[in-house]
C-alpha cells in the first residue's frame, strides 16, 4: 500500500486489509511517502499494534517506486495491491485467491465501487461508477467475467512480477496498465472477476479532482507516445472532446467578429454538432437516475462530468504533444510541486 497524506483514510483501509480471512500467513507492507498531515505517525502506531504490518520508506512519493519497495520487502508468493483510499470487501482476498487458482491467471482484479461522504464526493463517485464517466472499463462496473486489458489494484503472482520486472518507475500515472501490458505480452492472462469489490473514495474538492485528472490524462498521452494503438480507443474520446470544443470556440469568435459569414459560416457550424451532442448526453445523464436523487445531486453531476472529461482530455493533448516529463499528481496537497499517489 503506497501511502501519502492519508490520515483521514488510512486506519479504515488498513483495518479492511487486516480483517481479510485467508488460509495462510499474511503481511501488510506500507510504503510511506513524506506526509505532512500526521499519516506517518499514525502508520507507526498501527504497525506497533500489529506485527503483520511492515513499514518501508518511499521518499520519492511516486506510486510505482513505493509499490516496488513494498513488493521487494514482502516475503510471500502472492501480492495483493491495496490503496489507502480504498476499502476491501470482507471476502475480497479469499475470493481473489480462488479466482487466481481457478483461472491460472497472473493478475486478478475486480470492480472499483466509488463512494462519497460529501455531496461533491458522491457526485464524483456517481461519475466513476457510470460508463459515461470513465469510459466503460470493466472494473468501473463490468458484470461479465473474463480476460481483461488491465485490473484495478490486482492480486498478482509474485513469480510473474519478478519475471516481467515489477512496476516501471519512470511512469507516475497509468503504471498498472503498463505492467498489465507487459504481463499479457509475456503470455500470461489478466482476469476480471465482477465478484470482487473494492470501495474507492475519490477526491473531495473540485480543484483536486481537476488536478488529478489533468495529471492522469497527461500520463495517458505519454503512454500513447510510448505504446501507440496498444492503448484502447476509449482513451481517445476526451482529447477528441477537447479539440472539438476548442475548434467550436474559435469558430464562435470568428462568427461573432464577422470574419466568417454567409454560406461559409453556415457550413462551418457543423463543427458545433459534437459539442452539442456531448452537452445533450451529459445533461441527459445528470437529469436521469445516474445524476442522483435531488436537484442538487443532479447539478453536481452536471458539473463533475465535464470537469473530469475536459481536464483528462487537456492533459492527454499536452502529454501527447510534449510528453509527461515531470508531471505529477498534486491533488492530495495544496502545494503544487509535490508528487502524490
Amino acid at each position: 500500500m503506497p501511502v501519502l497524506n492519508e490520515r483521514a483514510y488510512l486506519e479504515r483501509a488498513v483495518r479492511t486489509v487486516l480483517e481479510q480471512v485467508v488460509d495462510g500467513p499474511t503481511e501488510l507492507v506500507l510504503a510511506l511517502g513524506p506526509s505532512s498531515d500526521g499519516t506517518t505517525a499514525l502508520a507507526e502506531r498501527l504497525a506497533a499494534a500489529d506485527d503483520r504490518i511492515l513499514l518501508v520508506h518511499n521518499p520519492a512519493a511516486d506510486i510505482p517506486v513505493g509499490l516496488n519497495a513494498a513488493i521487494r520487502a514482502s516475503t510471500l508468493p502472492t501480492i495483493v495491491r491495496v490503496d489507502a483510499h480504498s476499502e476491501l470487501a470482507p471476502d475480497y482476498t479469499r475470493l481473489a485467491l480462488a479466482t487466481l487458482a481457478r483461472t491460472r491467471a497472473a493478475n486478478v482484479g475486480g470492480v472499483m465501487r466509488a463512494d462519497g461522504r460529501s455531496p461533491f464526493q458522491r457526485a464524483v463517485a456517481r461519475a466513476y461508477n457510470s460508463p459515461i464517466g470513465l469510459g466503460g472499463g470493466a472494473y468501473h462496473g463490468g458484470t461479465r467475467e473474463g480476460e481483461a486489458e488491465s485490473a484495478y489494484l490486482g492480486v498478482m503472482r509474485r513469480a510473474v512480477l519478478d519475471e516481467v520486472g515489477l512496476f516501471d518507475e519512470s511512469i507516475r500515472r497509468g503504471e498498472d496498465w503498463e505492467l498489465n501490458l507487459r504481463i499479457r505480452s509475456a503470455g500470461y492472462r489478466v482476469w476480471f472477476d465482477p465478484g470482487l469489490s473494492v470501495t474507492y473514495w475519490p477526491r473531495e474538492s473540485w480543484p483536486r479532482l481537476a488536478r488529478q485528472f489533468f495529471a492522469t490524462g497527461t500520463w495517458r498521452g505519454e503512454l500513447v507516445r510510448r505504446y501507440g494503438r496498444r492503448n484502447s480507443l476509449r482513451f481517445f474520446a476526451p482529447p477528441a472532446l477537447v479539440l472539438s470544443a476548442g475548434t467550436a470556440a474559435v469558430l464562435a469568435v470568428l462568427q461573432a467578429t464577422r470574419i466568417v459569414t454567409g454560406a461559409a459560416s453556415m457550413a462551418a457550424s457543423v463543427l458545433y454538432l459534437p459539442v452539442a451532442a456531448y452537452t445533450a448526453l451529459v445533461a441527459g445523464v445528470a437529469a436521469g437516475r445516474g445524476g442522483g436523487r435531488g436537484w442538487r445531486d443532479k447539478v453536481w453531476t452536471l458539473a463533475v462530468l465535464p470537469t473530469m472529461h475536459l481536464a483528462w482530455g487537456a492533459g492527454f493533448v499536452r502529454g501527447l504533444a510534449r510528453g509527461a516529463r515531470d508531471t505529477v499528481d498534486t491533488s492530495r496537497l495544496s502545494e503544487r510541486n509535490t508528487p502524490l499517489p
